[in-house]
């Protein structure tokens, strides 16, 4: 019996010496940004910090064509339109993503969706040519692919560039304030990113800014 006491006693020494320290969620920086995908919305959010405001919104408003102008510079060479007014988003074939103003008469507004959008006239056809993206469900990469400080090198991976993208859209609705009432006729001026690839692409916008005039 002794010698079993002894054998657990030293036993019980031994692990006083070896045993392992609890750290606590408390002794953990709470500053340092996991290196992984845990980490995405938080560079991301970083990002658009530092950039959203400061650099991105005075890049779409200093470069804005007006979109007539877009047109016929597309017509005659997207490549060097885009060369000299746009950036081009990331991966083969992608769109030049052109900063555009212009103005409209609402010919249709689908409100009764979370994508929601306006149809707009701009060319005094009585037909609609440029769609405006409302949200709060805004589809695309136009906002992160308009700037050249957005690339993709700078990314963990293609999921948290995606991140960035969506982070971007979401700040939009904020910035649109739609009236209530019926949209049709009214007036709209715009300013925001539309991709293009080629000249026949419909002009699909992403919004910095949109106001409404009866």
């Amino acid at each position: 019996m002794t010698r079993r006491l002894l054998f657990v006693l030293s036993i019980l020494a031994a692990l006083s010496v070896t045993g392992c320290k609890v750290v606590f969620d408390e002794d953990k920086d709470a500053s340092v940004v996991p290196e992984g995908p845990e980490g995405d919305d938080a560079r991301n959010a970083a990002r658009l910090e530092a950039t959203f405001e400061a650099e991105l919104l005075p890049l779409i408003r200093d470069r804005a064509l007006p979109i007539a102008e877009l047109r016929m510079l597309v017509a005659q060479d997207i490549d060097d339109a885009g060369e000299k007014h746009a950036n081009r988003g990331s991966g083969q074939g992608a769109a030049w993503n052109f900063p555009v103003t212009g103005s409209g008469t609402v010919t249709e507004a689908k409100l009764d969706t979370r994508a929601r959008s306006l149809s707009l006239d701009t060319d005094g056809d009585k037909a609609a040519d440029v769609t405006v993206q409302l949200g709060p469900v805004i589809r695309g990469s136009a906002l992160r692919d308009a700037a050249p400080f957005y690339q993709f090198d700078d990314f963990r991976d293609q999921i948290e560039f995606a991140k960035l993208s969506r982070a971007l859209n979401d700040r939009i609705p904020d910035l649109v304030s739609v009236p209530e009432g019926d949209l049709i006729g009214m007036q709209v001026a715009f300013v925001g990113v539309t991709p293009l690839k080629s000249a026949r692409d419909a002009v699909v916008v992403t919004p910095i800014s949109v106001t409404f005039a009866p």
